[in-house]
């Protein structure tokens, strides 16, 4: 079986229909150059269109979360493809084309061919045309959440410096602080921390729109820094880099200012002006946050930084772990006796993480004993000469010397290299060093002035973390001595410095050298006599030494400077130093010297004299004081017996003291209240700082501080009161002259076994360290009443001990709100402090004593016992 179809058209039907066909193709020919100009037109007017759309996305994705939308997304993607298309397709097959056309463009040699190319031409441009159309949006990109605020910063993982983090992190949550520095030497590990600060915005929930790093470095330009700031917000064209720094800094403020912002600043040098870059202030109602780094501390107050946190070395368990970690313990266990010189070899890189991380790493392959022992032998005595510390390490600690202020400030530096590695610097000591080195402080007319520099450079290079602070004295760390005896033989200052030998240099080595330092070693005799035209500093500070060759200083014209203080077996000075002529400090200070040589008279230049704790010393030539008239500092403390031994008797010692016309500093003993009102007499007490020890010969000894005794003593610093039975001091209270202890900063008061009080210190507001001991009826410090002054309103120090009477430092609570340290011991019926809960602002204060004392303790409310209790220390 089957099926038929019937399909019935008209004769027109047709003819109509084949007409069409044949006109529709003719069209496509003959409009076939015409349309590919108008496609050619159309496409490079949708490519514009598509750079514009584009330019706009990609300024506007620099922007931390924003992304483009998905629609405009796919409409870039069709528009390369389309522009793909068409290129490949019909633009370049379009020559070949045209040739076929004929009769004016009316017809075509391949009638098919040129239909077909027609037709594909004309659809395209209607695509383009279309896709055009579509390409004007109103915005281009939206809040795309949740997305990384920041981008990850490969970095060090911050090994030991989890607490100082979760410090800065606490003020980075902080809606109250705004700008925050961190600060420490450098190869401490800052660009470290900020780094982890840096990316724990990816980590931690935070309402922060907008984080930004960058590197200011030394040296750095304003436009730089906007520059950078402007890559990371979008300001990134041409034509924006070329504008005034004014216009720039109108730009950056405008987009800041509209966003919770967080600016990360790396390697300060100096203080950045953020108003000449265009970064708003942060206060408390923007929540703007600044934190930078900075080897300096004084940067950090110039950016008015409110939390100013040093970065220091790491504890030596921390220390530890970061150097095994570095070395790896496949080393560490290929012998038993590695890692006994892996501690010596981590510990002389004292906690300082590049350092350990440096020297770790080069430790790694060392798989003998005999390997770490040279390391150790190394890092000892030439530490420029380990692989890694002469390249790597020193270059990177040396920027902090070479951003200071002055050549002046640079030497200051490097003379502390002179002494031994941990050595605690007296601050005082370094001023009279300074003032009397020619090319240091020697210009200085008195001391105060000389004083008052070497405090600022101190204070300059403690701020810049290359000497670290121990209250009145300094320390140079381990790592930055090695750098600043590196830099020295860099820079050619010609020194010899050996704090550990055991024998003396051979005296060819002495020949060039500036300055020496012997401190601390183990040689005991001088037995060579070298030639050294050049010395200016001798430094044989020690315990061992015994013998010192006559004619040792034969041949030093230019020393300034000798310290052989602490060797007690020194008994004597060799006549040699009559050729010191130049010399103009000395310091014999707790030597074991018996007598002065008539030959130190020669030395008249001198300028510091240091006799203090020579209990040995019973001869000095008369006089011996008149033959140095330029004399600034005289120290004669527990000299002998100062008023009896050393001057023969307090007349002549009167009369010595009288022709020290330049004299600033004075120290001295006097054993008895006649000579204490001689001295009164004298000019020292009206112009020299003063510290004065009043301590009596016998049991029996008495001594009166009447008010005439210290009317004039406004420029005592230290008063030491030991062994009298009684201080007469009842005339004290009503002195005539009320301001006569204003410079007196220092009281010691020992052994007075008659003494009750110390109420006379009520007129010494100034004072800041006060120690009692062994004043067996000493029933109260102060006086009852002390309502209408403020003593020890700058008190630091406080250690009252063997006091057995004693039950009131004073009635009243005091503020107190520089104290730092109280010790009490051996004080059983003192059971109350003067502190009260006003008192427990006092920041950072220790309290010492007894743990059955301290539970004894009346307060005068819980508030207060709980405000001072994490204070106590019991021993």
């Amino acid at each position: 079986m089957g099926s038929c179809l019937s399909i019935s058209l008209s004769c027109d039907d047709i003819v109509s229909r084949c007409w069409d066909s044949v006109f529709e193709r003719v069209r496509y020919v003959r409009n076939l150059q015409e349309n590919l100009q108008a496609l050619s037109t159309s496409l490079q007017e949708l490519k514009a269109l598509k750079d514009d759309v584009q330019r706009k996305v990609e300024l506007a994705e620099r922007q931390p979360g924003l992304k483009r939308l998905k629609q405009v997304n796919n409409w870039i993607l069709r528009a390369e493809a389309l522009e793909t298309e068409i290129n490949e397709v019909i633009i370049s097959h379009s020559t070949q084309e045209i040739e076929k056309l004929c009769c004016g463009g009316y017809c075509s040699k391949n009638c098919r061919s040129s239909y077909k190319y027609g037709k594909k031409v004309a659809r395209k441009l209607v695509e383009v045309e279309a896709l055009k159309s579509k390409g004007v949006f109103e915005e281009v990109v939206a809040e795309s959440l949740p997305t990384a605020l920041v981008d990850v910063i490969p970095s060090e993982p911050t090994v030991g410096m989890e607490p100082i983090f979760d410090q800065v992190w606490s003020h980075v949550e902080d809606e109250q602080v705004g700008m925050i520095g961190l600060y420490g030497m450098g190869g401490v590990g800052k660009t470290t921390l900020l780094t982890q600060i840096h990316n724990n915005f990816n980590r931690t929930r935070n309402d922060f729109n907008l984080v930004i790093w960058i590197v200011v470095s030394k040296g750095h330009k304003i436009e730089v820094i906007q520059d950078k700031i402007g890559e990371k917000i979008g300001l990134s064209s041409g034509e924006w880099k070329h504008k005034e720094q004014r216009e720039k800094a109108k730009d950056i403020f405008g987009i800041l200012n509209t966003k919770k912002f967080v600016l990360l600043m790396d390697d300060l040098w100096e203080p950045v002006e953020l108003t000449e870059v265009g970064v708003p202030a942060p206060d408390s109602r923007n929540k703007f946050k600044i934190v930078f780094t900075t080897r300096s501390e004084e940067v950090c107050g110039q950016m008015d930084a409110q939390k100013k946190i040093k970065v220091g070395c790491l504890t030596w368990e921390k220390a530890w772990n970061l150097f095994q970690e570095k070395v790896g313990k496949e080393t560490l266990l290929l012998h038993p006796d590695i890692p006994e010189h892996a501690e010596i070899v981590a510990k002389e890189c004292g906690g300082l993480p590049l350092a350990l991380i440096t020297v770790g790493r080069v430790m790694a392959c060392k798989k003998t004993p005999q390997e770490w022992k040279h390391a150790v032998q190394v890092l000892r005595r030439v530490a420029s000469e380990f692989s890694g510390m002469g390249d790597k390490v020193f270059p990177l600690l040396k920027f902090s010397y070479d951003n200071l202020p002055s050549q002046k400030v640079r030497s200051c530096f490097l003379y502390c290299a002179l002494f031994p590695e941990d050595f605690v610097i007296l601050k005082d000591d370094l001023v009279y060093f300074w003032m009397c080195e020619e090319d240091i402080l020697d210009e200085y007319g008195n001391v105060e002035e000389a004083k008052n520099e070497s405090y600022h450079i101190i204070g300059t290079l403690l701020a810049s973390c290359l000497l670290e602070d121990e209250g009145d004295s300094v320390k140079m760390h381990d790592v930055i001595r090695d750098m600043a005896l590196w830099l020295a033989w860099k820079e050619g200052e010609n020194i010899l410095v050996d704090t550990g030998a055991y024998h003396a240099p051979h005296v060819a080595k002495w020949w060039n050298a500036k300055r020496v330092s012997l401190m601390g070693s183990g040689i005991k005799s001088l037995d060579e006599t070298p030639r050294s035209p050049n010395l200016l500093t001798l430094f044989l500070r020690g315990r061992f030494l015994k013998r010192i060759v006559d004619d040792f200083f034969d041949f030093m014209p230019t020393l300034r400077v000798l310290d052989l203080s602490e060797n007690n077996f020194i008994t004597q000075l060799p006549t040699g130093v009559a050729n010191l002529v130049s010399l103009q400090h000395l310091n014999l200070s707790k030597t074991g010297i018996k007598r002065l040589p008539v030959e130190l008279a020669a030395c008249a230049r001198l300028k510091h004299l240091n006799l203090e704790y020579t209990y040995d010393l019973d001869y000095v030539p008369p006089n011996i004081l008149s033959n140095f008239p330029r004399l600034k500092v005289l120290r004669i403390l527990y000299c002998g017996s100062s008023n009896r031994v050393f001057f023969y008797n307090e007349k002549t010692m009167i009369d010595e003291l009288q022709g020290l016309k330049h004299l600033d500093v004075l120290s001295l003993t006097v054993g008895d209240t006649s000579c204490f009102l001689n001295l009164d007499s004298h000019h020292i007490l009206v112009t020299c700082t003063l510290t004065l020890c009043l301590m009596g010969e016998n049991p029996s000894s008495y001594l009166d501080l009447s008010d005439v005794a210290m009317a004039n003593m406004k420029y005592l610093d230290t008063l030491l009161i030991k062994r009298t039975v009684d201080v007469y001091s009842t005339s004290i209270t009503r002195l005539e002259n009320p301001n006569c202890f204003l410079g007196l900063q220092f009281v010691v008061v020992v052994n007075c076994t008659n003494l009750k009080n110390l109420e006379w210190l009520v007129f010494a507001p100034n004072l800041i360290h006060l120690e009692v001991y062994g004043c067996s009826k000493m029933t109260r410090i102060l006086g009852l009443d002390t309502t209408e002054t403020t003593p020890f309103a700058k008190l630091t120090v406080l250690r009252l001990s063997a006091l057995p009477q004693l039950w009131r430092i004073c009635e009243n609570p005091l503020p107190v709100p520089f104290l730092k340290e109280i010790h009490i011991s051996g004080c059983p019926v003192l059971t109350r402090l003067p502190l009260n809960s006003s008192s427990a602002q006092t920041s950072n204060l220790i309290i010492e004593g007894q743990e059955e004392w301290w539970n004894g303790l009346e307060w005068e409310d819980q508030e207060a016992r709980k405000a001072f209790l994490p204070c106590f220390r019991p021993f």
